[in-house]
C-alpha cells in the first residue's frame, strides 16, 4: 500500500487553510485539496507490505511518544513545478521542534529499513495542484493564525481518477 507519514492539522487551522484554499480558488484554476484532506507531510514512504506498515508504526511509537505539540506558523505561499503540473502549497515557518521531529522520524525509518522519499524536508501543506496562477495579485489573502499540531499520523494514500483520498492507519499523539 502507498503511505505517508504527516502531522494532522489541528481543526482551526484546518478550517482556515481550507477558506485560503477557496480564496484563491476565486483568481486560481487547479484541482484543489478538498477540505479535510490537508495535512503536513513528515516522510512519503511509498508502497509499504505489511511489515513494513508495522516498522513505520513503531518509528512513529518510538520518536513520537514523548515528543511535545508542534508550532504550525505560516510562511507564505510556494510552487512546485511549472506549467500544468504546478502545485501550489502554503509554507509552514521550519522551527527547531518541527526540523527535529521530521529529521527524528526519517532515522528511525532508515533504522528499521524503511526507505522513503529523501528529498530535503520543506513543510508545507499542499493547497492544489495542476493550478494555473494568475499574472497579477492574488488579491487580499487572509492566513491562518499560528497553532500547534498535536498528531501524527501514518496514512494510507489511495490514488484515483478524482485525486488521492487518504486513510488513516495509525497515530500518535505529541
Amino acid at each position: 500500500m502507498r503511505a505517508f507519514v504527516a502531522l494532522e492539522l489541528p481543526a482551526g487551522f484546518s478550517r482556515e487553510v481550507s477558506e485560503l484554499s477557496r480564496q484563491l480558488a476565486a483568481t486560481c484554476s487547479g484541482r484543489f485539496v478538498p477540505e479535510g484532506n490537508h495535512h503536513l507531510t513528515l516522510a512519503f514512504l511509498g508502497e509499504l507490505c505489511e511489515a513494513e506498515v508495522r516498522a513505520a508504526m513503531a518509528a512513529l511509537d518510538e520518536v513520537c511518544t514523548n515528543a511535545g505539540p508542534v508550532c504550525l506558523a505560516v510562511d507564505g505561499l510556494g510552487s512546485f513545478g511549472g506549467g500544468a503540473n504546478r502545485t501550489l502549497w502554503l509554507g509552514i515557518r521550519l522551527t527547531d521542534e518541527l526540523g527535529s521531529l521530521a529529521e527524528r522520524l526519517r532515522r528511525a525509518f532508515t533504522d528499521r529499513g524503511l526507505s522513503f522519499d529523501e528529498k530535503p524536508f520543506l513543510p508545507h501543506v499542499t493547497l492544489a495542484r495542476r493550478v494555473r496562477l494568475p499574472r497579477g495579485e492574488l488579491g487580499e489573502l487572509v492566513f491562518p493564525t499560528p497553532d500547534e499540531a498535536r498528531c501524527v499520523t501514518l496514512f494510507r494514500s489511495i490514488l484515483s481518477s478524482e485525486g488521492a483520498s487518504y486513510k488513516p492507519l495509525y497515530s500518535v499523539e505529541l
